[in-house]
This record gives structure tokens, sequence and C-alpha cells, in this order.
């Protein structure tokens, strides 16, 4: 188990979908963790740690990552969004929270601009991409600058999650993130949203930062002092405060 949660598998469209879930049996309506290109919802395991003991909290592996089944190929931002649909349906949750992280937020604001009932609240942390840097290699200098903020113990399990995810499946599915265009999508996003962004995280500026709330119909920025683009991991209490206010 990680931060309270137990696996659990379900079948759609064909892949085994592996997510990780606890807090089932307290009230209120279910918050969906959505993790970031590569990586498994084993890195939410601090936030879902804050949350289950006060909601039903369900961390998914994206097709391809984690312990999910692995596509044939990479999936576009709208492709995981409905995967992410489908396996929303198949779990049998209509309507729900959901905090995304990094690409994750990208799968969210594609989702609720397309499918608005089924989101209730949304929290984007670390909301990329920027359009102002829209480049394989700004995204990389940027990561690596980030790096140095992060904790050694998030960036181990990046590292396990990617090397499964594997190079060529991250370089494809990263050109989908890229082409992605958050910023034409937002002002479609009706639900309450929470922007959150550490101030120390240089794949987010706060030029960017402050663009996206601006475009929400209801949206609020939120500002972490000292914190990186991993900021769901070593602020988790401060951001589950935010998903559970």
């Amino acid at each position: 188990m990680d931060g309270g949660l137990e696996s659990r598998w379900t079948t759609v469209g064909g892949l085994r979908i592996h997510a990780r879930v606890g807090g089932l049996g307290q009230r209120g309506g279910p918050v969906v963790l959505v993790p970031g290109i590569g990586v498994s919802g084993r890195y939410f395991a601090p936030l879902a740690g804050a949350l289950v003991p006060h909601v039903p909290t369900l961390a998914i592996d994206l097709p391809g990552a984690g312990r999910s089944s692995r596509p044939p190929r990479a999936l576009s931002i709208l492709e995981l969004a409905d995967s992410l649909a489908a396996w929303l349906d198949a779990v049998g949750i209509e309507r729900a929270d959901f905090v995304g992280h990094s690409m994750g937020t990208q799968v969210l604001v594609d989702l609720t601009a397309r499918m608005p009932d089924r989101v209730a609240r949304l929290v984007l942390v670390s909301l990329t991409v920027d359009p102002a840097a829209r480049t394989g290699r700004e995204q990389l200098e940027r990561l690596v600058e980030d790096v140095r903020n992060e904790r050694l113990s998030l960036l181990a399990i990046i590292a396990l999650d990617y090397v499964r995810f594997g190079p060529i499946r991250f370089v494809e599915t990263g050109r989908y993130a890229l082409a992605d265009r958050p910023e034409e999508k937002l002002p479609l996003v009706r639900a309450p949203t929470v922007v959150v962004r550490g101030d120390r995280d240089p794949l987010v500026p706060q030029r960017w930062a402050e663009e996206a709330a601006g475009l929400l119909p209801d949206g609020r920025l939120v500002v972490l002092h000292g914190e990186p683009h991993g900021c769901h991991y070593s602020a988790a209490e401060r951001i589950a405060r935010l998903v559970l206010d």
C-alpha cells in the first residue's frame, strides 16, 4: 500500500488499468489523482495519505505508465482524457473532484472542457505547457534546472517509472503534450479550479500560472513559497487542504 491506498485493476478497452484506491468508506465525493508524463500514481502517496482519512481517493496509472497495460503506441492528450473517462465509467464514478500534476493537468483540462458534467472541482498543480517554451529543448533545460530543487525520494520514484515507460514512448508522449494547447481550452472549464504553482518551479513561470488562472471562468492561483515542480509531493499537506476546503 502507498499512502493508505491499495491496488485495483480494471479492464478498459482491452487494457488493464491500475489504480491505487483508499478511503472508500469516507463520505463525500471521490477525489481522483492524475499523474504526469510516464509516472505512476505512486508519487501521489504523500497527498493520498493526507486525503484518505477524509474522502475516497483514487490515483490512476494512465495507460502505458506504472502498472497499467501498455497500448501499442503513445496516446495523445485527447486519447488519455478519453481513457480516463472510460475508466471512470468502468469503476462507476459519474462525477468527482480531480487533482492533476504536470501533464496530468493537461489531461484534466481536456476532459473538463469536453465533458464538464464529470468534474465537480479541479486542482491543477504545476500546469503545463508554458506557451512561451513549447519546444523539447526548452522543456528539457527547465526540467534539468528543476531537478536540483526536488526531493531525492521523489526523483527515485520518477526514475523507476521512466525506465518502465521507456524512452520512445516518453518522447512520443512529450510531443503530444507540447502540441496540446491548454490555453485554448481553459476558458471552457466551468468547474471551480485552483491553479497551484511552486515559486521554485522553472517549468511553470509565474507569468504562465497567472495567465492560466485568468483564463478560467472560475479560477484562482495559489503560489507555494519555496516549492518546486513536484510540490504535489513536497507540499502534500498544503495541497490536501486546498482539495478539502
